[in-house]
């Protein structure tokens, strides 16, 4: 008979049990102080059939409430093929796992091969590896590898318009590991870089991190920013959504050392926060210092293109007080994901995904401002798809954000009493644009917030 789990017998447990030295499985929590246990039953529903489970998830689901979604702040609502969801399930991808065995893990290191190629063409740099679990604890990662790589110093400056999320990750893992960070100062929505020279000056800075598009939406200039930074001896870190790096000037143009961020903008599914997928490319002098693993292509004895796990530091399993990280796992999942929708888009559709956006975002940001309720926060600074709206209606801007959201539209991410970041991406029709515009205009002129006789919108 053929079972998808043998559980263990009696004998099994006793033989454990004995191993360990253990009279029972009691023994093995002695341990744990009597006022943490559970002493009771689990509190779980009796079995369900197949159908009663099916029900009960099915309940669960029609209590969400999609909206139209214009926020952004990181994470974006993105076309993805239909197709994508039939080739991860693959056998040759589904059933590898870890690819230590190469003769019986090529699926998986295929892609991972063909993922941080990928990677490097997007980025401008020499060597990806594959992968981090998120945008943010991938650019906490690359804050001590630029620390670990410069040896004797402990201090990393990091922009204030590096997206607030990554940096309070980057302040957990520099707490942890007794590196100093400090804020650069914003100017205008911008990276204050004549502050930031002074700051340099100090001589004892490992790393600098900033990011383009910038948490406003403003595309940064970093002309003269890598020489500045490389003079003073440290490395530099610029984050992105991967996305966007399909138009804009990659890391490697601007002269970073290392970029680091989130992938989920490649087609992942917002899916209620995850899981999504973090990417981190750097120039060949500091691939030792990468963490995560290394796939590379060679030949069999046949003669045959094979893939082949390269390099990955021994230091993660053997010497692990003297890792750089203890990454040594990876989303592979969303790394196969993404390599898929960037196989199908090509550079030609990730061109498009960007087009649609920017006319659609400089569209809405412009036709708000015409109805009195909002005004452009940065209007001299370029912007891709994301912008920082001020509200000026007549009522609170929660009112605004609490009746549009009653309407089924999610209008953006409050940044402060009276300030919206908008998103726009080439899922956003015209349609769902001029809903939004009616509804601002409407909002203006109101002292009471609702949006009475509101048209029929057949999106929401």
């Amino acid at each position: 008979m053929l079972h998808k789990y043998f559980p263990h017998t009696p004998e099994d447990i006793a033989k454990m049990l004995e191993t360990c030295h253990m009279t029972s499985l009691e023994n093995l929590y002695s341990d744990v102080p009597e006022q943490l246990k559970l002493n009771r039953d689990y509190n779980l529903d009796p079995q369900k059939s197949e159908k009663e489970v099916r029900d009960f998830f099915e309940e669960l689901a029609q209590k969400n409430q999609p909206q139209t979604c214009f926020a952004g702040a990181g994470f974006y609502d993105h076309y993805a093929p239909a197709v994508i969801q039939s080739i991860i399930a693959r056998s040759e991808f589904l059933t590898a796992y870890t690819p230590y065995q190469p003769e019986i893990s090529q699926g998986t290191l295929q892609y991972i091969f063909e993922y941080q190629t990928m990677m490097t063409q997007l980025t401008g740099l020499d060597v990806s590896n594959a992968s981090m679990y998120d945008g943010t604890t991938a650019v906490a990662e690359a804050m001590l590898m630029a620390v670990a790589s410069s040896r004797k110093k402990n201090r990393v400056l990091v922009s204030a318009t590096v997206n607030p999320i990554y940096r309070e990750v980057v302040d957990t893992y520099a707490h942890y590991h007794g590196v100093t960070i400090d804020t650069i100062p914003e100017k205008d929505g911008v990276t204050d870089l004549e502050a930031l020279k002074e700051m340099l000056t100090a001589g004892d800075i490992a790393g600098v991190i900033v990011a383009t598009p910038n948490f406003y939406g403003i595309l940064e200039d970093y002309t003269g920013l890598a020489d500045m930074v490389h003079s003073a001896k440290a490395l530099l870190i610029m984050t992105a959504p991967a996305s966007a790096l399909g138009v804009i000037k990659s890391p490697g143009e601007w002269g970073a050392d290392i970029a680091a961020g989130e992938a989920q903008s490649l087609g992942m599914p917002l899916n209620f926060g995850g899981p999504y997928l973090g990417y981190m490319c750097c120039t060949k002098a500091l691939i030792r210092k990468l963490p995560g693993r290394i796939v590379g292509a060679t030949k069999d004895a046949d003669g045959q293109r094979v893939f082949v796990l390269t390099l990955q530091a021994r230091e993660q399993h053997i010497r692990r007080d003297k890792a750089t990280s203890n990454i040594c796992s990876n989303q592979g999942l969303m790394a196969l994901y993404a390599s898929i929708y960037l196989s199908l888009m090509g550079e030609k559709g990730l061109q498009e995904v960007n087009e649609s956006s920017y006319s659609g975002a400089h569209y809405l940001a412009s036709k708000l401002q015409e109805t009195g309720a909002f005004e452009l926060k940065y209007p001299n600074k370029p912007f891709l798809n994301e912008f920082v709206m001020k509200f000026k209606g007549e009522v609170s801007l929660d009112d605004f954000i609490e009746v549009c959201s009653a309407c089924g539209c999610l209008p953006g991410v409050k940044i402060s009493d009276d300030e919206l970041l908008i998103c726009v991406t080439e899922m956003r029709t015209r349609e769902e644009l001029d809903r939004y515009i009616w509804r601002a205009e409407t909002f203006s002129k109101a002292k009471v917030p609702s949006f009475n006789n509101e048209p029929v919108d057949t999106n929401n």
